[in-house]
Parts: C-alpha cells; sequence; structure tokens
C-alpha cells in the first residue's frame, strides 16, 4: 500500500510569481488576516501596485477603472466577498465584457469530506449561475492554473475566477 502525502499549502512566492510572468500591474484587495503573508510579499513587490479597498464590491469598479485605463489587475477577496460583490460582478464584469481574473480565497472548503460552512457550499454554484470558469489551487504545483485563468480571461474577455482552496503558507 502507497500512502501519498498532499501539502495543501500555497506559498506566496508561487503566486506573486506567476502575477509577474503575466504582466499584472495591479492586485485590487481587501486585506484581511488569512492573507497576511501575501499581503506582506505584495508591498515589497515594485511591479504591481496593491491597491486596499473598504470593502469587496469596491473591486470590480476599481479593477475596471484600472482595465479601461490600460492596465492588467487582478482582484483578490474571499468568497464571502463575491457574495457582496454580485452586482458589481454583473454590471462590470460581465456586462462590460471585462478580462478580469479573480483570486478567491475558498474560506470553509476542505477536500476530505463534510463541507459544513455555507461559504465555501454556495461559491460554486454562484460562479456556475453567472457564467465564469474556475479553475482552483491547493498547492505550489498547481499556480500554474493563474496563469491559465489569465489567458482565458483575456480570451474570452470575460471574468474568470481562481478559487484558492487552501491556507497560504509562510
Amino acid at each position: 500500500m502507497t500512502t501519498e502525502h498532499y501539502e495543501s499549502v500555497i506559498h506566496p512566492p508561487a503566486i506573486m510569481a506567476e502575477l509577474k510572468k503575466n504582466k499584472v500591474t495591479h492586485v485590487v484587495w481587501l486585506p484581511d488576516s488569512e492573507t497576511n503573508f501575501m499581503y506582506q510579499l505584495l508591498t515589497t513587490e515594485p511591479t504591481i501596485d496593491l491597491v486596499p479597498v473598504c470593502r469587496e464590491g469596491e473591486t470590480m469598479a476599481i479593477a475596471a477603472g484600472l482595465w479601461v485605463g490600460g492596465k492588467k489587475p487582478v482582484v483578490l477577496i474571499q468568497n464571502t466577498g463575491i457574495f457582496e460583490s454580485g452586482d458589481s460582478i454583473r454590471g462590470l464584469g460581465l456586462d462590460i465584457n471585462q478580462p478580469l481574473v479573480m483570486l478567491i480565497g475558498y474560506r470553509g472548503w476542505t477536500r476530505h469530506g463534510l463541507t459544513s460552512d455555507s461559504a465555501a457550499r454556495f461559491i460554486e454554484h454562484i460562479l456556475h449561475a453567472w457564467g465564469i470558469n474556475y479553475y482552483l489551487i491547493e498547492s505550489d504545483d498547481d499556480a500554474n492554473r493563474i496563469s491559465l485563468a489569465i489567458d482565458e480571461a483575456y480570451r474570452i474577455q470575460k471574468p474568470v475566477a481562481v478559487l484558492v482552496g487552501t491556507e497560504f503558507g509562510a
């Protein structure tokens, strides 16, 4: 019998490498305690501007403004923030054909069984209802899916989500 070891952690440098590789100019984000490691790395990265917001619903409008201005932003928020951002996603992302990648913290999700957190249970259904394609990342080995999402968003001219199904590691 073999036992497969699966490390379910993603390190901020793996995400940063994908953002830089794809020439992302801005990360529009509501910082939180769960993503502190990512925040620390972004504040020291000279090629990507960090745009903090007060509410998740603001992220879509700010990202749309940056995109119209010729920049290449991504949004980084939690799945609960997607619920709060619904009308902005509809009106600014989907209706104006904005090629936006949303990095979404998949709060409450577990790959090992029962998911009791309603935020985790609802997010994929909501993305399906809105017709938003998504990718799941759980480890550094999955980070290249960010590039896939960015390529797809620009190819189809629509938002694409990347669900971050793990905690950030140091």
